[in-house]
């Protein structure tokens, strides 16, 4: 069973990627319809244009990285575009909560962040837009001579 699975290393990082992907776009969704949500996670009452460009950036780099993600397009850029997100969501958001807290944020959003360096570092697989719209390199075929014209 282990070699099998071993033979299909790249269905797993595309399975990765796509399961990846679809969490952040819903993700994105849920910030998107939720009256404040962005303001709920950072914790925070006032509204200001800081965090109305912040909320903008989140939601959209998980509604657009998120579905390029899944679909494996530009997968690098889409999971580049999250990684300030989830820097943010570690280190700036979660971390005061600790590890082993009941929420389990931290130790979600550090998962999530590590998930995207891997897609950042091994790209977006077989199956996928990128993969299939990657055209191989056009053969070299030497160089023919015509005859040079009869005057």
């Amino acid at each position: 069973m282990l070699r099998s699975l071993e033979a299909q290393r790249d269905l797993v990082l595309d399975a990765l990627r796509v399961y990846l992907g679809t969490g952040l776009f819903f993700r994105g969704l849920v910030l998107l319809t939720t009256e404040g949500g962005l303001q709920q996670l950072v914790g925070t009452t006032e509204p200001g244009l800081g965090l109305a460009g912040l909320s903008i950036y989140v939601t959209t780099a998980h509604l657009v990285g998120g579905a390029f993600l899944a679909v494996g397009l530009y997968t690098r850029i889409a999971a580049l575009v999250q990684l300030p997100v989830l820097v943010g969501a570690v280190f700036l958001v979660h971390w005061h909560d600790g590890l082993l807290s009941a929420n389990q944020s931290l130790e979600f959003s550090a998962l999530v962040l590590f998930l995207l360096l891997l897609v950042c570092t091994f790209g977006s697989g077989r199956w996928s837009l990128d993969a299939k719209w990657r055209r191989p390199p056009a053969p070299v075929l030497p160089e023919t001579r015509r005859p040079a014209p009869k005057n």
